[in-house]
């Protein structure tokens, strides 16, 4: 399976940057993240756990719409389920940071400025939400 991360312009570009393989001649050790180990793969089913709470309180959401709540109380809802969604952002992005960047800083000046940059670019994208 493919993984992408599309940004807020609809492009997509493939998060393969992050896990390319090393070519069989390149003397440099292969990762786990070279393997395709993410992240947050020792966190996964936390992670899920959260989200499922997340989308809990979406359903949530609708359930006092179609029951007519007050703005207020649904207003506070999606104010939760926001900072819920950013607060596991901000989780997932430390864990690329001390996976994937620390995987880069092993491999050189250019591995790391680009995932300085990848970094860089999915924080404005969270700050712009």
């Amino acid at each position: 399976m493919a993984t992408t991360d599309a940004d807020t312009t609809g492009s997509t570009e493939t998060a393969a940057a992050c896990h390319t393989p090393q070519p069989k001649n390149d003397p440099r050790t292969v990762t786990d993240h070279d393997r395709g180990v993410h992240g947050y793969a020792q966190q996964k089913d936390a992670h899920l756990k959260r989200l499922r709470r997340i989308e809990g309180q979406i359903r949530g959401l609708q359930r006092m719409l179609e029951e007519d709540v007050y703005c207020i109380d649904i207003l506070t809802q999606v104010s939760a389920s926001t900072k819920g969604l950013q607060s596991f952002g901000l989780q997932l992005l430390e864990e690329h940071l001390r996976h994937c960047v620390a995987d880069a800083a092993v491999k050189g000046p250019e591995a790391i400025d680009a995932k300085v940059q990848e970094a860089t670019k999915a924080i404005e994208r969270m700050l712009r939400t």
